[in-house]
């Protein structure tokens, strides 16, 4: 659970990365400091055994001069109780030395980082083989010793022969006792000191991460809040960010606060969309089945009625219940032609198919359809149709079912003796249609829920069976083309209903 956090994991990161830096920077310093007092001692005694060779006969006679040998250890012991003393010969092997015998590892020492040392070609500190250890190798100091002084010292080596050197003074100027004091203080001083350091370098370094990932990482922190508090609540509330300085122009985590603050608005407006759907599908199932159920009820208890009175009615109530039946099957049909046709229209299966033509052709066409019937109904039908009027862009079928519908609905709410008007203008680059009438009008309430499908007014409730759906096939229909269809009216003043569609590029000839 520690490590699931962003913030924990760049802690770990860091602690990890900081420790690694302070191990490599103690080793570093032990390294280091080693080889620099390696060198600064090597240098300070860097003449020590050609002063022992030029103040001492350690060999007379062809023999070593043991006396002398063992003043020289005595008075180093006594001087500097560090450094050993090896005699060779100028094979390399020990002839002699400080330390006892039996200490002994190497019978014999490299002799070349002794001609290194002696001929200046390296930088130091140069380290010789130790003859205490055969694993290890030390600093030291190097002295040649010529035939010719051996030869006036009396100083006869069997492997000397005609060579110009006749052995060597080995000195070396770390033995085990500095070892132990090397290692007390690198424990004691060099080691505790790096390593205090390292160590507040690297709770510095910690406190100032942990400071800086906090201020980086609490932006996330709170996104992420948001994030649950959005899904907690079901995506019905806003988004909840404190951070209101994100910019486009921000950081990565600033483009995704302002993704996120967009992408949450969407979503809520989709839910809300959804959910007005939702209420909507409700609605349109009550109401389809309420409509739906009423001419059917009417017309199977006009059928069952016939079937139980058989023979008893007369010809002529017979025909009666059958015109009854037959008009609320139409009436049923109708509803449902309209479903399915405002259904096409939302599922948008088939796009308009546009094609230049002239409105008022169109409505003078629609008009004479609707005569009989507005002669019947006793309500003058009339146009006005302005001269040299352009052609327009648009899916005849769909605007002849618009014209279709519009006059229908006029026709339906017109008392006998109104009238209705069918007029078509041009009007600011647009070809406007206008249907109006002398009806019982649209109250304020109802008229910005005209066009809501299976809306009805109430005064249209108590006398029509329209079923609410003429208008909104209209409004669809104009949605489909881009257009505009609105309404205007006043109780017993009639209504208006207009909508413009734009002009075609050509002119009618």
């Amino acid at each position: 659970m520690l490590f699931k956090t962003l913030s924990a994991k760049l802690t770990a990161v860091l602690v990890g990365l900081l420790g690694l830096i302070g191990l490599l920077y103690v080793a570093l310093s032990l390294f280091s400091t080693q080889m620099y007092l390696q060198e600064v001692n090597q240098q300070l005694n860097r003449t020590l055994a050609n002063h022992l060779v030029s103040e001492k006969i350690l060999m007379e006679g062809g023999e070593i001069n043991r006396a002398a040998l063992e003043d020289l250890f005595h008075m180093l012991m006594v001087i500097n109780p560090n450094i050993e003393i090896y005699l060779l010969d100028p094979g390399g092997a020990v002839l002699a030395c400080s330390a006892p015998p039996e200490k002994l590892q190497r019978k014999s020492v490299s002799l070349q980082p002794v001609r290194d040392f002696l001929s200046g070609a390296r930088n130091m500190p140069i380290l010789g083989d130790d003859p205490q250890d055969s694993s290890r190798q030390k600093i030291f100091s190097a002295a040649a010793i010529p035939a010719q002084a051996a030869q006036r010292q009396g100083i006869l080596t069997a492997s000397a022969g005609a060579a110009s050197v006749a052995g060597y003074l080995y000195v070396v100027l770390g033995g085990k006792a500095y070892d132990s004091a090397a290692q007390m203080l690198r424990g004691s001083y060099i080691l505790r000191l790096s390593t205090g350091v390292v160590v507040a370098g690297v709770l510095f370094a910690l406190l100032t991460g942990l400071l800086l990932f906090r201020l980086i990482t609490r932006r996330l922190t709170r996104l992420t809040e948001a994030v649950t508090q959005l899904e907690r609540g079901e995506f019905a509330g806003p988004a909840m960010l404190t951070d209101a300085n994100a910019s486009a122009t921000g950081d990565e985590i600033d483009r995704l606060t302002l993704a996120f603050k967009d992408m949450a608005a969407r979503i809520q407006n989709q839910m809300h969309a959804l959910k007005q759907t939702d209420t909507l599908r409700r609605e349109l199932v009550a109401n389809v089945s309420h409509d739906l159920r009423t001419p059917l009820a009417s017309l199977q208890g006009y059928l069952e009625t016939l079937l139980l009175k058989e023979g008893k009615f007369s010809e002529q109530e017979q025909r009666h219940y059958l015109e009854i039946a037959l008009r609320h099957s139409e009436r049923l049909g109708k509803l449902v032609t309209e479903l399915f046709e405002l259904a096409k229209l939302d599922a948008q299966r088939t796009p308009p198919d546009m094609e230049p033509f002239a409105l008022s052709e169109l409505a003078q066409d629609v008009v004479q359809e609707f005569q009989i019937a507005a002669q019947r109904q006793g309500v003058t039908l009339q146009t006005d149709f302005q001269d040299g009027l352009p052609f327009v862009c648009a899916d005849i079928g769909l605007i002849q079912r618009v014209l279709e519908n519009l006059i229908e609905n006029a026709l339906r709410y017109t008392p006998h003796g109104g009238v209705v008007s069918v007029c078509v203008t041009r009007c600011d680059g647009m070809v406007a249609a206008q249907v109006s009438d002398t009806g019982c009008g649209i109250s304020e309430h109802d008229l910005p829920h005209i066009f809501d499908r299976f809306y009805r007014a109430e005064k249209a409730r108590q006398g029509h069976n329209g079923a609410g759906l003429g208008l909104a096939i209209a409004k669809r229909i104009l949605d489909l083309h881009g257009g505009v269809i609105e309404a205007r009216s006043a109780p017993g003043r009639g209504a208006v209903f207009h909508f413009g569609l734009p002009v075609w590029r050509a002119e009618p000839a």
